[in-house]
C-alpha cells in the first residue's frame, strides 16, 4: 500500500467512527431499546475489517458505542493497522460527553470531552478546547449533522468547518434492494465524502473514492 493511499484511508475512517443508524431491527437491551450494526470495510474493493455499533436509549439520553478494526496487507506484511473505540452520549441533538481511543499503525490517539457550565470541554491529549454547549459530530443517522456549519472530528479533537452540496437523487442498492436516494457532498480540511439518504431521511449509505477511481465503503452485513 503506498503512502498516498495510506494516508487517503487516514483521513476516511476519522468520521467513520460515527456510521450509526442505518436500516436495522430494534432490539431490547437491559437498559431500554438498542440498534446494533455490523459493517464490513473495503478498500479498492477487498475486504480489510469491520466496524461495529450500538445505539442504547436510556432515558432522556442515547449511548453510541462503536469498535473497528482495519488491517491493510501486502505482500503477507501488515502494512496498515487501525484500531478504534468511542463511547458517546447525546441528549437533545447535542453531544454531551465523549470517550475515544484510537491506534494507526503506531501512532495513539485519546480523546474526551464533558459538559461543564453550558460548555462542551474537549481534552484532546495535547490541548483543551472549549465548545458551544450543543456541538454535533459527523453524526450520519441524525439528518440534522447536515445543516451544521461546523462538526466535531472525534477521533482528534478538531472542530471542523464543513461544507454540504445536494447532488439531486440516485438510486442505490442496500441490502439487495434498489432504493431511491437523496445524494450529498460533504467536505471538511482534504476530506470528502458522499451520503446516500431515503425519502425518509433515513441514511443508507457512505463512499469515498480516492485518486485513480480507487473506492473506500462500509456495507453492512
Amino acid at each position: 500500500m503506498n503512502q498516498l493511499a495510506r494516508k487517503y484511508l487516514v483521513r476516511f475512517v476519522v468520521p467513520l467512527a460515527l456510521l450509526v443508524m442505518l436500516i436495522a431491527p430494534t432490539i431490547t437491551s437491559a437498559t431500554g431499546a438498542a440498534q446494533s450494526w455490523d459493517f464490513a470495510v473495503k478498500l479498492y474493493g477487498d475486504k480489510i475489517g469491520y466496524h461495529r455499533f450500538e445505539l442504547i436509549e436510556e432515558g432522556q439520553q442515547r449511548r453510541l458505542r462503536s469498535e473497528a478494526r482495519f488491517d491493510v496487507r501486502f505482500l503477507f506484511i501488515n502494512a496498515f493497522k487501525y484500531r478504534h473505540s468511542a463511547t458517546e452520549i447525546w441528549s437533545d441533538g447535542c453531544l454531551r460527553e465523549i470517550e475515544t481511543r484510537t491506534q494507526t499503525n503506531g501512532k495513539k490517539l485519546a480523546v474526551s470531552g464533558a459538559t461543564k457550565d453550558d460548555r462542551l470541554v474537549i481534552d484532546a491529549g495535547t490541548e483543551k478546547s472549549e465548545l458551544s454547549n450543543c456541538v454535533m459530530t459527523f453524526a450520519y443517522w441524525n439528518p440534522e449533522f447536515l445543516r451544521q456549519p461546523r462538526l466535531l472530528n472525534t477521533q482528534s479533537g478538531e472542530y471542523l468547518d464543513v461544507e454540504v452540496e445536494e447532488l439531486g437523487r440516485e438510486p442505490i442498492t442496500v441490502r439487495g434492494l434498489n432504493v431511491d436516494a437523496s445524494v450529498y457532498r460533504l467536505t471538511a480540511k482534504k476530506l470528502e465524502l458522499k451520503l446516500w439518504y431515503s425519502s425518509d431521511d433515513e441514511w443508507l449509505a457512505l463512499e469515498s473514492v480516492a485518486k485513480g477511481g480507487r473506492i473506500i465503503r462500509y456495507e453492512l452485513t
